[in-house]
């Protein structure tokens, strides 16, 4: 039997992707096998528990909701991947801090391998280029077990991020992957960062699913 399950899901809304994390958490038991799901969703602004309204400057056409992860605001779009990990950390012997570190370590990791050189900051969750942030991260525990994820910026329109301060620091750079690497689409990055992943979470036995 497999310990992981990958699903790789296309693009997905972004409210009935959130509600299927809350019911996927709620209803497992102790058998239920940890899941990654990879995505993108439409253009939308999500603002986390910590978030602060004068952080959404002009968000105009794009939705903002509010959301039940840790972290304040940040966009999603078309070109960016998305990995929610729905992992119980209470069989994994896993603190939060761990996972984070799990993330975050798998995101430079993969970045590397595409050439990029990357690191983690010890202020602030996710990844940096230089002094601009690449990959966010915004999770949530309940009963022992995580949902919501990371957002690694991919090929995407990046002018959303100029209409917030991105996870709350003002005036805060944003890249993507195709500033400094010409032709990865999200499919190559999906590719690594879930190998990546799962070399970070042990190396788990995986069985992998397009679609739900």
């Amino acid at each position: 039997m497999p310990e992981l399950i990958v699903r790789s899901l296309g693009q997905q809304p972004y409210l009935e992707t959130w509600e299927a994390m809350k019911s996927f958490t709620a209803n497992r038991d102790d058998g239920t096998k940890d899941e990654l799901w990879c995505l993108e969703h439409p253009r939308i602004y999500t603002q986390g528990q910590a978030g602060k309204a004068e952080h959404i400057l002009a968000p105009g056409d794009i939705p903002v909701i509010l959301v039940d992860r840790g972290g304040q605001v940040t966009y999603h779009g078309p070109g960016q991947l998305v990995v929610y990990l729905m992992i119980n950390l209470t069989r994994r012997k896993m603190g939060v801090r761990a996972l984070v570190d799990v993330i975050e370590q798998a995101i430079v990791r993969t970045l590397g391998e595409l050439g990029i050189s990357a690191r983690p900051r010890p202020d602030a969750p996710g990844v940096y280029v230089d002094d601009a942030k690449i990959a966010s991260l915004g999770l949530r525990v309940r009963r022992g077990c995580s949902f919501h994820g990371l957002a690694l910026n991919v090929d995407m329109d990046m002018e959303p991020f100029r209409r917030i301060n991105p996870c709350g620091y003002v005036g805060l750079a944003m890249c993507q992957v195709s500033d400094f690497a010409a032709s990865v689409s999200i499919g190559d990055a999906e590719q690594h960062l879930v190998a990546q992943l799962i070399l970070g979470l042990g190396g788990s036995r995986v069985d992998y699913r397009q679609g739900w």
